[in-house]
């Protein structure tokens, strides 16, 4: 058996924990009234934004509805549309002969009562094609002929007054530039032609088909020689001595 005095302590212990209890049960109580104000007003918010919703619903199809059905009937009272050549048809002329009992009839138009009249092309001019030195540029096909071209030359030589003596010094000369040959062409220097030319397109003073024909060349290699040589044996000595004329 104990004591009084050694009960004392368990019956102390007891009353703690009964207190601690309730002191628990308390707060407990405490935290569901506190929250429950919260609960109750997040309902609410939660019904206000339907409704909101709703109204806005509302609102558009009230706006929109009125404003489609309007459209609708615009475009189905638009007029069909017209083309250009259905508004032309009243613009249309016609002709209309009258005979002699006053009736009237469309004229009839046959192809051979009326002519046509087109306006001529201009012809063109030609013009000479100057001569190109260089690789990118070949003489014209033309088959030469010296002989032709000689005979050519000593007509010419003759009619300038000039005698076979003359005539000599310009086949020695131009034997030695070109070989009388039309088409005869330096690389080098771009000299063309039977009198060697440079350019070629000098030529083209005596007449446009300078590139092949033996008489236009001759002829301005003639007026050549005479300006600036005097003769054919002029230019030849000079050719002798120089290497070129």
């Amino acid at each position: 058996m104990t004591s009084g005095n050694e009960m004392t302590p368990v019956a102390s212990r007891r009353t703690r924990r009964q207190e601690a209890v309730s002191a628990g049960r308390g707060i407990a109580r405490t935290a569901v009234r506190t929250a429950s104000p919260a609960l109750r007003w997040s309902r609410r918010r939660g019904v206000l934004g339907v409704f909101a919703a709703l109204a806005a619903v509302g609102f558009v199809a009230a706006y929109v509805g009125p404003t489609g059905s309007a459209l609708v009937a615009a475009n189905a009272d638009e007029a069909a549309p017209v083309t250009l050549y259905a508004s032309g048809l009243g613009d249309i002329q016609t002709l209309e002969l009258a005979d002699a009992d006053g009736a009237r009839e469309p004229a009839a138009f046959e192809r051979g009562g009326y002519s046509v009249y087109v306006t001529p092309k201009p012809t063109p001019t030609p013009t000479a094609r100057a001569a190109r030195s260089g690789s990118g540029w070949t003489p014209p096909f033309v088959s030469p002929d010296p002989g032709s071209a000689q005979a050519i030359a000593y007509d010419m030589v003759r009619a300038r007054g000039w005698g076979d003596e003359q005539f000599s010094c310009l086949v020695a000369l131009w034997n030695k530039e070109s070989g009388w040959r039309v088409n005869a062409y330096n690389r080098s220097s771009g000299a063309y032609g039977i009198p060697q030319a440079l350019p070629g397109s000098k030529m083209g003073s005596a007449g446009a088909d300078w590139e092949t024909n033996a008489a236009t060349q001759i002829t301005w290699g003639l007026g050549y020689i005479g300006g600036r040589y005097g003769t054919p044996c002029g230019a030849w000595g000079h050719s002798q001595s120089t290497g070129w004329y």
